[in-house]
């Protein structure tokens, strides 16, 4: 984010308000996560919202694996 929003973001605007530089930082943020699409390794040229949802359940089913797997007592 240091790189990507406030030094750019400092370099091209003077901030006098808090409210204002937070505006800014909310707009940046929006765009980063629902528009741009993201280089990762298992993004795929999707944005970084849509590879967070598909991969919910299956976090959401990991999850729960872990969970069933700690109550049960081995004898």
């Amino acid at each position: 984010m240091q790189e990507e929003f406030y030094a750019v973001a400092f370099r091209k605007k003077l901030y006098d308000k808090l409210e204002v530089l937070q505006a800014d930082l909310d707009q940046w943020m929006d765009y980063y996560n629902n528009e741009r699409t993201h280089s990762g390794r298992y993004c795929y040229g999707k944005t970084p919202i849509a590879t967070f949802l598909e991969s919910l359940s299956l976090a959401k089913a990991k999850m729960l694996d872990e969970h069933v797997n700690e109550n049960i007592s081995v004898p």
